[in-house]
C-alpha cells in the first residue's frame, strides 16, 4: 500500500499516544477522527514498526506489539486486579458494574471505603493507602484513556471494555464450574495467576528503551523502503 504521509496530518500526536499505551477514542475527537477515515494507511505504517493497531468496533483504538513479554507488566495486573474488585463491590452494593463501567463514575469519596473493603486484595497491587491507590491506580487510568476525571468523579470511557472482557470471562468460567459442581472453584486472578498473564492486556512499560521519535522515524524509514520495493 502507497502510504502519503501528508494526509497523516495527526501522525506525530497519534504515534506518541498510542506508543505509551494510551487508548484513543471519541473523547479524542481530532485524533480519533483521522484514525477513523484513514485507518488503513495508518495500520500499515504502524505495521512496519511492529504494532498491531487494534480498533475496538465500541469505538477505541490502542496497540498491540507483535511480540509481546511472556510477563504483563505490572500496571496491567494492578488495573485489572482493580476492575475485579470494583465489580465485586459493586454488585455487593446492588448496583449493575456494567452501567458504572460503561459510562458511568465513580465519586472520589467511594475509595476509602473500597480500600478498606478489599485491603488484602490491594495489598498484592502494593497498594496500601489512598495516596498509593489515587495515584497507581486512578491516575494511570486516566493516563491510559481508560476513565476522565472532573470535580472529584472518575468517569469510565469505552477502553474499560478491554478489563470488563476479562472479568466477564472469569465470571462465565466461574458459573460453569458451579453448574458443573466443580471442587476447584475459579478465583479472581492474582498479579502472578498464568490465566490472567494470557488475557489481561499488556500496556506500554514506562522502561521502554526505545524513545517516541526513534520508533517514529523507524516507521516512516521501513514503510519508504517498501515502497521503493514496490515501485
Amino acid at each position: 500500500m502507497n502510504i502519503d504521509l501528508k494526509e497523516l496530518t495527526q501522525l506525530a500526536p497519534i504515534f506518541r499516544e498510542l506508543f505509551k499505551g494510551y487508548h484513543v477514542s471519541r473523547r479524542d475527537p481530532e485524533l480519533y477522527a483521522q484514525l477513523s477515515n484513514l485507518q488503513d494507511q495508518y495500520r500499515a505504517l504502524f505495521k512496519a514498526l511492529g504494532y498491531e493497531l487494534i480498533c475496538d468496533s465500541r469505538g477505541f483504538y490502542y496497540f498491540v506489539p507483535e511480540q509481546m513479554g511472556a510477563q504483563v507488566n505490572k500496571t496491567a495486573q494492578r488495573l485489572a486486579l482493580f476492575t475485579f474488585i470494583l465489580v465485586e463491590h459493586l454488585a455487593d452494593q446492588g448496583r449493575d458494574p456494567l452501567a458504572v463501567l460503561d459510562g458511568g463514575s465513580l465519586g472520589r469519596d467511594e475509595l476509602p471505603p473500597l480500600l478498606e473493603k478489599y485491603r488484602d486484595l490491594f495489598l498484592q497491587a502494593e497498594v496500601t493507602t489512598i495516596e498509593e491507590l489515587e495515584e497507581k491506580v486512578m491516575r494511570r487510568l486516566s493516563q491510559l484513556g481508560f476513565t476522565g476525571e472532573e470535580n472529584g468523579t472518575y468517569r469510565f470511557l469505552a477502553p474499560m471494555h478491554r478489563f470488563l472482557d476479562v472479568c466477564l470471562s472469569v465470571q462465565q468460567d466461574r458459573d460453569l464450574a458451579a453448574t458443573l459442581h466443580s471442587a476447584l472453584p475459579l478465583p479472581t486472578p492474582l498479579l502472578v495467576d498464568d490465566e490472567a498473564e494470557e488475557e489481561i492486556i499488556s500496556l506500554a512499560d514506562d522502561e521502554s528503551d526505545l524513545s517516541e521519535e526513534d520508533a517514529l522515524a523507524r516507521a516512516m524509514a521501513d514503510e519508504r523502503a517498501v515502497q521503493e520495493i514496490d515501485a
